[in-house]
């Protein structure tokens, strides 16, 4: 059902891992010597980003489809197991309400609190398997099991169109992604958040941070993971997570989301051998690894 080769596939998903678990060892603590860290810490461990990015992508092999209903399903049976770990409020609230018998489409938090990550840090799966402008109601119904909000769902849509762009080898150039991200998505602050990258594209990572914010709020989430994932091609991989480290704030969701975008575009032979022999060594590789194969 995946149209894609294993090795772009592998790349967002391991990509998106590896920048989960080193992300979540300094967030909100950035560290004096960050390059040395990342690869000498002895212990990786994965939170919700990856974790619910496996449930959705366990729903969808399992069922041969995206069914919001099952991805649900698959949701709280991860939460019955204690298997997530560091799960935001309106996350937590949603699976809550599942647990007592909520439906799928009313439990997730609505409003400005609703405003936050967590419907993008796990929608990359999605953007293997559907068309970003012909399945957005059914985007909208998966974003909407735990975050009722627009930005929200633009942030998690923002996510999927960039993955399934660069999938498609249409990232000649970073003006081109901006261009197509900013013609494609509704009208909403993500929206013009996104234009902010076109206009300061020699800006570092950091800098960038610094100026437009690396909160778990979506906007801000999704416009440095974007960022910093458009830097790889002159960064590289590892340089590309050691600046969101420097830049602080919410920096397991942000190295994820950069991780998954920039592991497409690279594969999974284009990640760093010495990230991808500690990677190896986690269990969610090889649960990645098996439902691909």
């Amino acid at each position: 059902m995946f149209k894609h080769r294993p090795n772009r596939l592998l790349g967002c998903f391991i990509g998106g891992m590896i920048g989960d678990a080193v992300g979540a060892i300094f967030e909100n603590n950035v560290p004096d010597n960050q390059g040395a860290i990342i690869l000498t810490h002895p212990y990786w461990q994965t939170t919700d980003d990856t974790q619910l990015t496996l449930a959705t992508l366990e729903s969808i092999v399992e069922h041969q489809g995206v069914f919001p209903e099952k991805i649900a399903q698959r949701f709280l049976e991860w939460f019955q197991q204690k298997r997530l770990v560091g799960l935001g409020s309106a996350t937590l609230q949603a699976l809550q309400g599942l647990q007592v018998g909520g439906h799928w489409a009313l439990v997730g938090r609505s409003g400005e609190f609703a405003a936050g990550n967590g419907a993008a840090m796990r929608i990359a799966p999605l953007a293997f398997v559907l068309d970003p402008i012909w399945d957005r109601v059914l985007i909208k119904d998966v974003c909407n099991i735990t975050h009722k909000n627009d930005e929200a769902y633009v942030g998690a849509l923002a996510v999927l169109l960039a993955i399934h762009f660069i999938s498609a080898d249409l990232w000649t150039d970073n003006d081109a992604l901006w261009d197509y991200l900013i013609q494609e998505l509704p009208d909403t602050k993500t929206r013009d958040a996104l234009k902010l990258a076109k206009q300061f594209p020699a800006m570092s990572i950091e800098l960038f941070a610094a100026n437009f914010g690396n909160s778990g709020y979506v906007v801000e989430t999704v416009l440095l993971a974007l960022f910093a994932a458009s830097k790889v091609k002159d960064l590289g991989f590892e340089a590309m997570l050691q600046a969101i480290i420097r830049a602080g704030g919410d920096t397991d969701t942000i190295a994820s989301i950069a991780g998954q975008v920039a592991g497409t575009w690279l594969g999974l032979d284009g990640l760093p051998e010495k990230l991808l022999v500690k990677a190896k060594k986690m269990k969610e590789y090889g649960m990645f690894e098996k439902l691909l194969e």
